[in-house]
């Protein structure tokens, strides 16, 4: 899935966080990122999904992902809800959902991404082209249905 980039994170300095979050807002696609904050034991791994690419997602994938369903990368149950304080990095802020798994990027009072667990990612990529895939807007069904009209029955082919 996109782009994938291993960022240490040892210290949370605003301009290591920053640089990126910048770089995966100018990729323009999703970017695999893993985390090493400082005072946790384990890595963090996420998908920061731009906007519009998660809008697109969401518009064409016909279930929302189940919270349940999020896991770690090892099978265990993702952590509770944390404290939901903002986190600035630079221009960025985050802000950590205290339900579900989701943390959205905003820049500038506007939501420039959102960093999902993998399995999210994954699970709303796939369903959106799974439905995107099956579906024709209107006018593209019309001429479809006009073609098969004109075409002779099949006994007479």
């Amino acid at each position: 899935m996109g782009i994938e980039m291993d960022v240490v994170a040892a210290y949370p300095i605003n301009d290591e966080v920053e640089r990126v979050l910048g770089l995966a807002e100018a990729v323009g696609e999703p970017v695999t990122v893993t985390f090493m904050w400082e005072g946790r034991a384990e890595a963090e791994r996420a998908v920061l999904v731009p906007a519009a690419t998660l809008a697109l997602w969401e518009h064409w994938a016909p279930t929302a992902y189940r919270a349940s369903d999020a896991r770690d990368e090892n099978g265990a149950d993702a952590e509770g809800p944390e404290l939901a304080h903002p986190e600035e990095f630079g221009a960025f802020t985050l802000f950590r959902r205290r339900v579900g798994t989701r943390t959205a990027v905003a820049r500038g009072g506007v939501v420039v991404a959102e960093l999902l667990v993998p399995d999210e990612a994954h699970w709303l990529e796939e369903q959106a082209r799974n439905v995107r895939q099956g579906f024709m807007d209107p006018k593209q069904k019309a001429a479809f249905e006009e073609f098969l009209a004109r075409q002779p029955p099949i006994d007479e082919q």
